[in-house]
């Protein structure tokens, strides 16, 4: 069975960092890009961040986290991060990991993500 498990979401207050994890189990996670997107309330799930099977080459990030945000992997362990720094309101969200292989990809339930002014 196929799961991505997001976890680590809150609420913080501005300014203020949290680290987001997405726990793969079910098929071969290192042979998938992770990418964590976000979906805040009567909004469009934007990408937010994005990294390669193996973790090397560019990472890929939204203009507006760069430099706040940074996604990471740890394929021994079979898990995706994404640590966020320097939180603003506008980071208020539902984040979602996701796999991407190909044409085949998978999605996690999503965690709440709530930043205070």
């Amino acid at each position: 069975q196929v799961q991505l498990v997001e976890s680590g979401g809150g609420l913080v207050q501005s300014g203020e960092a949290l680290t987001l994890s997405c726990a793969a189990s079910g098929f071969t996670f290192s042979h998938y890009a992770i990418q964590w997107h976000r979906q805040a309330p009567g909004k469009e799930r934007e990408l937010v961040a994005g990294l390669s099977s193996n973790g090397n080459g560019n990472n890929l990030y939204a203009d507006s986290v760069k430099g706040r945000f940074t996604i990471s992997r740890d394929n021994t362990k079979n898990t995706a991060f994404l640590q966020m720094s320097s939180l603003k309101p506008e980071d208020t969200a539902v984040y979602y990991c996701k796999a991407i292989m190909g044409r085949s990809a998978y999605w996690g339930q999503g965690t709440q993500v709530t930043v205070s002014a």
